[in-house]
């Protein structure tokens, strides 16, 4: 499978490059001249695809720091981490708003070029259009308000618009739910036959799990809102459960919405190219103190997976932002190998034990979801330990422990903190919105010193917005506070933090 993948990635760069060369001429001559008769005259639905999920994983998969510190999880043991690259760039979290706004953009090259043959190519259309709202709601969770009516319209046919107005959030969700919907609806009634092709690197063309990611993401972001849309939420979240032949979810393993990597240079997965090519897993990234206080606290078997042992076999977090460095590194806990020292590796987009947290969370606000809260509980539990490799017996412990359902959202909440890390970013929206884990703090030594005593609301806009689409840009960020503070996303519903 490794080779495979590997091959398949070697083909999709080696085709980008012959297409590079065979449009990129100065005269017709030259064109003629270099123009190879057997290189692609317009690129295949599924190498867009390929580019777009390679993309991806490279874009979002790095992230060790950053969202895992955000989320509570990764602190720096080393180069200490004071919060100073909170600033607009074009660089770091500026990368990946550029990387979303591209990768819908070749998606929508996709669509284009299939549009003629459209009933044809159903399903690769189908998993272009799914991608394409994970990326509009990475950019929403991420930024707040940002371009979404007016982006992608500079070319002269679509209307010249090269600086796009600022949608609002609470516009733009209603939005994507929407078209999920449609795009639900259409996968149960007109499913296609086409296969997506070898660009698909992380279902390898299953489209009845494609079918469920979609819903899945219904789900999410639903629950995302639930505070400031409940009527919008229930009847989303409703509409789903009701019909599971129409609208299935992601419910095991098997289903997880992972993308691994062919595990050959320079092919590997992102923490482990960063942790051990990069030789940073010693020197930089431990184990946060409030994350390995809980999971010791609650004896969760876990710990043995997401986090290795000091060098006296204790586990042991260190602070976010400490004044100094501990005195050896290897008092503190790394990260697990699991997670870190696995050159395939995976990067989540979406863990199917999610899909039962959230259903646990949404029976007990009064929604019908076709099962207890309790039940939704502890088969989330299950997934997530068994994602994880726990033994039975480990589980039921737990679930008699600490771990036993106790009527409330916040068991779920912690327990769900634990269950996605590594999906970092989805960590801290889960933090944003419902202040789980309540232990989380910025850092100590802060260069807004006592500005501010929470994580980051929001991501910083890229420079890029400032250069070049200045007024819309600052009008979005006008209640903005040193860049990624200030005023809260709109689901955002905590109050005391600043």
């Amino acid at each position: 499978m490794q080779k495979i993948m590997k091959s398949k990635i070697s083909k999709f760069i080696i085709g980008a490059f012959v297409l590079a060369a065979t449009t990129g001429s100065c005269t017709k001559s030259f064109e003629e001249i270099n123009t190879d008769p057997d290189a692609f005259e317009e690129v295949p639905p599924t190498n867009l695809l390929a580019n777009v999920l390679r993309n991806t994983g490279e874009s979002f998969g790095g992230d060790i720091d950053g969202y895992g510190t955000f989320a509570g999880y990764i602190v720096k043991i080393q180069y200490l981490d004071y919060m100073a690259g909170l600033t607009p760039t074009n660089n770091t979290y500026g990368n990946r708003w550029a990387a979303c706004y591209y990768n819908i953009t070749q998606l929508n090259e996709l669509l284009a070029i299939t549009e003629e043959t459209a009933d044809i190519d159903k399903n690769v259309r189908y998993v272009a259009r799914i991608w394409q709202y994970y990326m509009w709601s990475y950019l929403l969770d991420g930024w707040g308000d940002i371009p979404y009516s007016e982006a992608q319209q500079g070319a002269k046919e679509l209307g010249s618009i090269v600086r796009p107005k600022y949608d609002k959030q609470e516009d733009i969700y209603p939005s994507i739910l929407e078209g999920l919907k449609v795009l639900a609806d259409e996968m149960a009634e007109d499913p296609g036959t086409d296969a997506v092709g070898d660009g698909d690197f992380i279902y390898e063309g299953n489209m009845g799990k494609w079918q469920k990611f979609c819903n899945a993401l219904r789900l999410r972001i639903a629950m995302r809102i639930s505070g400031v849309a409940p009527d919008l939420a229930k009847s989303t979240i409703e509409e789903i459960c009701a019909d599971p032949m129409a609208y299935p979810l992601l419910k095991t393993n098997e289903e997880n919405c992972y993308l691994t990597y062919p595990g050959a240079a320079p092919y590997w997965e992102p923490w482990y190219t960063t942790g051990y090519t990069g030789d940073r897993r010693v020197d930089n990234f431990g184990m946060a103190d409030i994350f390995i206080d809980h999971l010791n606290e609650t004896a969760d078997p876990r710990i043995a997976k997401v986090a290795n042992v000091a060098a006296d076999g204790q586990y042991r977090g260190f602070q976010n932002g400490a004044a100094a460095t501990p005195p050896d590194l290897r008092d503190i806990s790394f990260i697990g190998d699991k997670y870190m020292k696995d050159a395939v590796g995976f990067t989540p987009f979406y863990k199917s034990c999610e899909t039962f947290y959230m259903l646990a969370e949404a029976a007990l606000l009064g929604y019908n979801v076709g099962m207890t809260a309790q039940e939704a509980y502890e088969q989330a539990v299950r997934l997530s330990m068994q994602d994880n490799q726990i033994p039975e017996a480990a589980i039921t412990t737990y679930l008699a422990g600490a771990g036993m359902w106790d009527g409330t959202k916040e068991r779920i909440w912690w327990d769900m903190w634990v269950a996605l890390f590594k999906e970092n970013f989805e960590a801290w929206n889960l933090y944003r919105r419902t202040g789980i884990p309540s232990t989380n703090y910025p850092s100590l030594n802060s260069v807004y010193g006592d500005a501010h005593n929470d994580q980051p609301f929001r991501l910083p806009y890229p420079n890029n917005e400032f250069l070049y689409n200045a007024e819309n840009v600052n009008s979005a960020a006008a209640n903005v506070a040193d860049f990624v503070w200030g005023e809260q996303l709109w689901w955002d519903q905590r109050t005391g933090v600043y």
